[in-house]
């Protein structure tokens, strides 16, 4: 992998660590995750502008995802409302690399060499051992958090293909985010009202919206990596985050960091070594 890519990936890992950091320490989810997605949409609305259209083959691509991400915004909020950070956001996370390879196979017929194999599969595992504690699965944290990875790789996947075909990746990010975060902006209104959303602390209001900034930030870097090379690879590097995540749920979170995630998280490392020589 290039190591332009491989390096600009691994900073949008940790920047999507520390969004979903804010997310989850928030003391209102769906609030900070609307404010998160307006804060997206309006970053969008600036940059249409100074972008050409997406190509019209690339439409259906950006409808679908906008559909998808509405649908991983409240699944997460669901997901962190039932365990630990240093739980939950790996399991969403492991399970996604390997369905991203194996969409990128069946749909963009993408081949892998038998070191990228070995470093999604390696990536996988450390991620998903990070979601075991003391040795037993949390089995009620689980189902939403799986089904968050479900929905992360088949994101991934209708991206990394409709950031190709639409001429470029930032017009592509652009549309699909606007239509996503208007979607979820709406849903918060016609639930809750205008007073619930804009009356809160400024700070609050100052920490959401960056959190927005950042989290687009991050991910147009993975939609424009995903351009140039397999999107198993890119996808599993770019879950390189749960060791950002355990570091961040130690250090902030006062959340227990044991031998045994130590080890996970060097697991992930040595797979994430395999991908960059891949």
């Amino acid at each position: 992998m290039n190591l332009l890519v491989l390096s600009l990936v691994l900073v949008a890992a940790a920047i999507h660590a520390t969004w979903n950091a804010m997310l989850k320490t928030g003391a209102d989810r769906v609030w900070w995750m609307t404010m998160l997605c307006l804060a997206s949409g309006v970053l969008a609305a600036l940059v249409i502008p100074f972008v050409p259209l997406p190509a019209p083959e690339s439409w259906p691509y950006i409808a679908g995802s906008a559909v998808i991400h509405v649908a991983y915004q409240f699944l997460l909020v669901n997901t962190y409302s039932r365990g630990e950070f240093s739980q939950t956001y790996p399991i969403a996370r492991g399970s996604a690399p390997m369905l991203v390879a194996l969409g990128g196979f069946l749909v963009a017929g993408e081949a892998l060499t038998l070191l990228e194999v070995l470093g999604i599969a390696t990536v996988s595992a450390g991620i998903i051992a990070l979601a075991f504690q003391n040795g037993r699965f949390h089995a009620e944290a689980a189902p939403a958090a799986l089904a968050t990875g479900f929905c992360i790789a088949l994101y991934s996947v209708v991206d990394g293909i409709g950031g190709r075909v639409a001429g470029g990746p930032v017009a592509f990010l652009a549309w699909m985010t606007l239509l996503w975060s208007v979607v979820i902006v709406v849903i918060y209104l016609w639930r809750s009202g205008v007073h619930r959303l804009i009356h809160r602390p400024a700070r609050d209001i100052l920490a959401a919206s960056s959190g927005g900034v950042i989290a687009s930030t991050g991910y147009g870097i993975i939609i424009w990596a995903m351009t140039l090379g397999p999107m198993g690879p890119v996808s599993a590097l770019r879950e390189t985050s749960v060791v950002f995540a355990a570091l961040i749920a130690r250090l902030f979170m006062n959340e227990r960091a044991s031998l045994y995630r130590v080890l996970a998280c060097v697991t992930v490392a040595f797979g994430a070594a395999c991908l960059a020589l891949g």
